[in-house]
Order: structure tokens, then C-alpha cells, then sequence
């Protein structure tokens, strides 16, 4: 079993953010309870198409979307609106390790769930609020969401072609860039908080917010810009600090020369037939390369134009020069290396029969990941969580479906 085993985390949250964290701590081995409404459940699973299908081809009601941060869930269907809905939300929480949650600042107060309502009764719970701009501060009310983060945030300022080239403009990352990193953030401040529990013996209050996540992860980015006061801009697919480290097109295709360090380059030179541009002061370090970019650039440019992108692989690899194709993401799992490190995992499914899925990279020698469950249908382990958990029989669950406090 994974190292969270025995911990208990009650997902209150949806979409992306919380999910992604609170899937990382099922990966880990954590029960994780997921709480959704009876009607719709996860707004996700109806970001669609494309649904997973069942053996006949068929679409079934779970989007790839959903399927993709939900697997090692129970989902429990509860009306936190109903007061017998936040009475066994409130019961669960009483039972759990961890709370997730992104409502919408103070949003939870109202069904007696808020920090503030568990913390005296329950001490030692982690309780981890996700929101867009945190919980406190003059933007704290406002909604927001990743796209939208990418740009307040910095990050569309830097990706993408510079202004005035063909394309040239702002451009967001193709996945939910901020949402993935505050997951990772939010797991990685709950398993630290349970590592500090244990000296304690008390939980706390994790605050995070994506607009936090966005500025905290610009990287070396951020400091370009607090050493020199001067913003950076895009350069698509180029490295602000280093010198070739860009896409060049080349004879058939396209391929991604990363050179690290000035042997890099000189072995690169070595491949190209240009050992007389590594014993050129305009180019013979990284910083002289930066400071000549516009001259270099070309140069490199010219030369792999000349080979083709499986012929300069091939070459450059045993150079040990860092490069590699730009692959589709069917390229990518039909890559050998993503093959032998079984990058891909099928769950059993209840209406799909299988789904497909991606694994935690996570490699542990002692502690392996197990992939218990495939994401769950909306509701699936109501009456099992609300009888195992609070010991709720099947006529108390049928009397609070039928109020409609329970789906």
C-alpha cells in the first residue's frame, strides 16, 4: 500500500485544482471520499465530448475530463444545501484527516463547514481551501479561473511568438497549467501538515490560491525580472537564459536542440561540421551566445535545415548533445521509454468495462503505488461511505434520498 495508507480525505472540491490534489493523495494510498451534488455531480463530467466508451464503442457518461483527476474515489452524492445534507457532510469531516475544498471564499460557512465551524471539534484536521485569489485581500471574493490566471498571472506574458511575428501574441499552456500546479502544491502542504501533526498533534488551515500558485512557480522567470527590473517577453519556443535551446525546423519535421553548457555546444558544432563557431568568442560561452543570439540563432537555424529530424537525432544523441522530437501525444505513448515504464494504466469500470488512464510518476522502491479504483460514477458509494462512515442503514438512506438531501 502507498506511504498516505490509513489517512482519510474528505473531497469537497471540483473541476481541477482540489481534484488533481486530492487524486495524488489517493495515489498515495489515502481514502479519499468524494462529495458531490446529487444533480450533476462534478461539473466536470459534463465537460464532454469525449466520454470514455464501453466495449461496443459506445459513449458512456463520463468525460475524459472528469476521468482524468478522479480515479481512487468513493463518490458519495450529498445536497450540501439540504440541512440533513451538511448534517452528514459535517459527520464525515468529523471522521477525516483532511478536508479539501474550493468554494467560492466563505462559501462553505453557511452549512457549518467553513474552518472555523470544525476546527474546535475537530483539532487535528487538515483542512485545505483552493481558491482563486486566497482568502484574504482585496480580490479574495472574486471568481477565476486558470485561462484566466495565465494571463493576471504572468504567464501568457511570456508564451507564445513575440509580438509583431506571424501568431505573434499572448498564448495560454494547452492544459489547466495553474489549476495542475496548486493541485500539486495543495498536496504536497496537506502531507507536510500530517508529517507536522504528528509532533502537534494539531491540524491547521492551508490557504492557497491559484493566483499565488501562478506568480510562485514563474521560476527563474521572476527573478529575471527582480534582478533586472526589466519584464521578460515571449520568445516562443526559445530559453531566455541559453543559447541554442529552441524548436528548429529541419529538413523534414521539426526537433527541440536543448544545449545545456558550453561542451553541449561544442559537441553540437562537432555534429554540425561548425567546429569553428565553438572557438569564436561571439559564441564560445552560453553568455557570449545570449548576447549574439540574433547571430547564432540563424546560424543553427541554416544547418539543421540541412538533415533530416531522424538523422540529426540519431547524430546528436551520440554526441550527447540534448535533443528530441516534438511528438504528438499519441507520438508520446507509443515512445519506447513510455512504454517500458508502463506510463499507461487500464481500471475496471463500471460501465465502460475498462478505462484508460496515466500513472502517478511517482516511483517508490519500498512503498509502490497501488491503482485501486477507477473515478466513480456520480453517487456510486453513497449508501456504502454514509453506512461504513456514520452507520446510516438502507431505510435512514431511502428516507434522505427521498427528502432529497442524498442522491
Amino acid at each position: 500500500m502507498g506511504p498516505l495508507q490509513g489517512v482519510r480525505v474528505l473531497d469537497l472540491s471540483r473541476v481541477l485544482a482540489g481534484p488533481w490534489a486530492t487524486q495524488a493523495l489517493a495515489d498515495l494510498g489515502a481514502e479519499v471520499i468524494k462529495v458531490e451534488r446529487p444533480q450533476g455531480g462534478d461539473d466536470t463530467r459534463q465537460w464532454g465530448p469525449p466520454y470514455a466508451r464501453d466495449a461496443e464503442g459506445r459513449d458512456t457518461t463520463e468525460s475524459a475530463y472528469y476521468l482524468s483527476a478522479n480515479r481512487g474515489k468513493r463518490s458519495v452524492a450529498i445536497d450540501l444545501a439540504h440541512p440533513e445534507g451538511a448534517r452528514l457532510a459535517r459527520g464525515l469531516a468529523a471522521r477525516a484527516d483532511v478536508l479539501v475544498e474550493n468554494f467560492k471564499v466563505g462559501g462553505l460557512a453557511k452549512y457549518g463547514l467553513a474552518y472555523a465551524d470544525l476546527a474546535a471539534s475537530c483539532p487535528a484536521l487538515v483542512y485545505c481551501s483552493i481558491s482563486a485569489f486566497g482568502q484574504d485581500g482585496p480580490d479574495a471574493d472574486k471568481p477565476g479561473y486558470d485561462a484566466m490566471i495565465q494571463g493576471m498571472g504572468g504567464l501568457m506574458s511570456i508564451t507564445g511568438l513575440p509580438d509583431g511575428e506571424p501568431g505573434g501574441g499572448p498564448q495560454k499552456v494547452g492544459v489547466a497549467v495553474v489549476d495542475l500546479m496548486t493541485g500539486m502544491y495543495a498536496a504536497t502542504a496537506i502531507t507536510a501538515a500530517l508529517y507536522e501533526r504528528r509532533a502537534s498533534g494539531l491540524g491547521q488551515h492551508i490557504d492557497l490560491a491559484l493566483l499565488d500558485t501562478q506568480l510562485g512557480w514563474l521560476a527563474n522567470q521572476n527573478m529575471n525580472f527582480l534582478v533586472t527590473g526589466q519584464a521578460p517577453r515571449r520568445q516562443g519556443t526559445a530559453h531566455p537564459n541559453i543559447v541554442p535551446y529552441q524548436a528548429f525546423a529541419t529538413a523534414d519535421g521539426f526537433l527541440m536542440l536543448a544545449v545545456g553548457n558550453d561542451r553541449q555546444f561544442a559537441s553540437w558544432c562537432a555534429v554540425a561540421g561548425r567546429a569553428d563557431l565553438a572557438a569564436d568568442a561571439r559564441y564560445a560561452t552560453n553568455a557570449a551566445r545570449v548576447a549574439h543570439r540574433a547571430e547564432i540563432v540563424p546560424i543553427v537555424t541554416a544547418a539543421l535545415r540541412t538533415r533530416t529530424t531522424r538523422d540529426w537525432l540519431a547524430a546528436l544523441n551520440a554526441a550527447n548533445v540534448p535533443c528530441g522530437p516534438i511528438n504528438d501525444i499519441g507520438q508520446v505513448f507509443a515512445e519506447p521509454q513510455i512504454v517500458h515504464r508502463g506510463m499507461r494504466i487500464d481500471l475496471p469500470h463500471p460501465t465502460a468495462g475498462r478505462v484508460p488512464g496515466v500513472r502517478n510518476p511517482i516511483n517508490y522502491s519500498r512503498t509502490a503505488l497501488e491503482y485501486r479504483m477507477a473515478p466513480p460514477l456520480l453517487g456510486e458509494h453513497t449508501e456504502a461511505v454514509l453506512g461504513t462512515e456514520l452507520g446510516l442503514g438502507s431505510g435512514e438512506c431511502a428516507r434522505l434520498r427521498a427528502l432529497g438531501a442524498i442522491g
